[in-house]
């Protein structure tokens, strides 16, 4: 079992005048608020599908940081007594993680990981004898679980995970496979359905970390895909209800931890990859990374299901996006309503189309209403500083050599890595205030440390053109008007008083922390 690993939180210092490109960080981090969580219409009806978070960064595990992690979530505020048939991934969907590694805006390599769900006992599952007969039992589980592969379980899980090198659907793709054995098929740990059925989780779970071989790289990866405890922290109830706090509390940074996680006692289901960071580049130290998850265009619906651990569903036809995730909300509190499913069915190479939702945002008018702080909202219109930011990267930090304006999460692989104690809660931007040298955190990708509400609070309501000042030291110029961001430096100290900082994190890979059981 890996320990959870301290937490240290960063000294607050005068802001001193900085380059420009690394200051810049702070505006692509204005668009998003928190992770992705029930952000669209359509993926309402589809919870095993729905993306809510994405993390990429260099490993900062002892002895792994040449290494990158890339972690997909899946199924939101997963309750950990949600049973009996908990919290299965969808055998007739396609997860995936793309990464870019030329800026052109188009996936490069592709993982896919696909599930099936089987029934013990051929299909018939376990049974009891019952007055003279054998009768199947109602639960995924006969008995205590230790073992992968225990006979106790009654329902399996297992993935394959595919690597496409160019496009996703028409390019070259290769099986992932176990570097001990050979074997194409993974076991995924059954959910943590509490301490008796599974006494020590982490130890199981820890079982289901795959040492893997990719087609076409020379370094050996890692693989896991599980439940796992929510790694985000957020006041999400407080928000999503027009803010419904202080000004005075959300403005004081001795209070940044004044209210509970609301997603603390949450689990989510995680599929996580580790791959040497000379395998995804490709003449660029930058890529870009995105998630999503496909369903076929169409189904039928059994009226008479057949016995065995099959869904009454029988689909058909071409896979289509439902689901799609790089810098976090995106999609919840930048795109408009009427937006969201075109969004979540869109693709990088084409978010010309939303371009209005980047150079005028609503989050800030929203904020300015939530609040009843009246013109206290960023009014430099066109948000060209945004544009430039949020959908090119920063040249000099996380900017492709040729890029094509797009979303996405990008990471610059040649930044080295920060220990976890040494890592600042508000990734480059506290770095910024802090004079500090951890220039590895969001948005140049995203750790699970990183508090993504906080920096994009502080940048949202004009702390960027704030620190730009009449000085131009971020290189803006007009873009940032002083006299369009009225706020002030009031920006540096907004907040959703959740600390990110204190959730429990593993000290490496699937570095998520064990999830939480369904009984103690």
């Amino acid at each position: 079992m890996i320990p959870s690993i301290s937490r240290a939180m960063p000294r607050m210092r005068t802001i001193t005048p900085v380059a420009a490109a690394a200051a810049a960080l702070l505006t692509l981090s204005s668009l998003s608020l928190a992770s992705s969580h029930r952000e669209a219409p359509f993926i309402t009806t589809s919870p095993k599908v729905d993306g809510t978070d994405f993390y990429m960064f260099r490993s900062y595990e002892s002895g792994r940081d040449g290494y990158v992690t890339l972690i997909a979530n899946y199924q939101p505020l997963q309750d950990a007594y949600g049973g009996p048939n908990y919290f299965a991934m969808d055998p007739n969907a396609l997860y995936e993680i793309h990464v870019d590694n030329n800026g052109d805006a188009k996936e490069d390599l592709t993982f896919q990981f696909r599930f099936s769900n089987k029934l013990a006992a051929a299909g018939n599952g376990i049974t009891l004898p019952i007055g003279g007969k054998n009768v199947a039992i109602p639960l995924v589980q006969a008995g205590q679980i230790v073992n992968p592969g225990d006979g106790t379980i009654n329902v399996t899980e297992s993935y394959s995970v595919t690597v496409v090198r160019g496009d996703r659907r028409s390019g070259t793709p290769a099986v992932v496979t176990n570097a001990t054995g050979g074997s194409a098929t993974f076991a995924k740990p059954i959910d943590n359905i509490g301490v008796k059925t599974l006494p020590n989780y982490a130890d199981y779970a820890a079982r289901h970390v795959y040492t893997v071989a990719i087609p076409g790289c020379a370094m050996p990866a890692k693989v896991f895909a599980g439940q796992r405890q929510d790694g985000f922290a957020v006041n999400l109830g407080t928000i999503f209800d027009l803010v419904n706090a202080p000004v005075s509390v959300i403005t004081d940074p001795a209070l940044i931890n004044a209210a509970p996680n609301t997603i603390g006692n949450k689990n989510v289901t995680s599929l996580a990859v580790e791959v040497h960071k000379s395998c995804l580049v490709a003449g660029d130290n930058v890529i870009g990374g995105w998630t999503t998850a496909s369903l076929r265009q169409a189904r039928l619906l059994n009226p008479n299901p057949p016995s065995g651990h099959q869904t009454s569903e029988k689909p058909g036809g071409a896979w289509v996006q439902v689901s799609r995730l790089g810098m976090p909300l995106v999609n919840e509190v930048v795109i408009g309503l009427k937006d969201k499913d075109k969004f979540n069915a869109s693709a990088p190479k084409g978010d010309g189309q939303f371009i209005d939702y980047v150079t005028h945002p609503t989050l800030p008018a929203l904020l300015e209403i939530a609040l009843a702080i009246p013109g206290t909202a960023p009014t430099n219109f066109p948000r060209n500083d945004l544009v430039t930011t949020f959908l090119t990267g920063i040249a000099g930090v996380n900017q492709p050599a040729n890029v094509v304006a797009s979303e996405m999460l990008r990471l610059n692989t040649a930044i080295d890595p920060v220990p976890f104690a040494m890592q600042n809660r508000l990734g480059i931007v506290g770095n910024i205030l802090a004079g500090g040298s951890d220039n590895a955190g969001y948005p140049n990708g995203r750790r699970p440390k990183d508090d993504v509400v906080d920096i994009s609070l502080v940048a949202v309501m004009g702390g960027l053109c704030v620190a730009n000042g009449s000085t131009n030291a971020l290189g803006f110029g007009a873009d940032c008007n002083p006299g369009k961001v009225p706020l002030g430096a009031t920006s540096f100290k907004l907040h959703d008083a959740v600390d990110q900082a204190v959730v429990p994190l593993l000290a490496g890979f699937p570095y998520l922390n064990t999830p939480l059981p369904g009984s103690r």
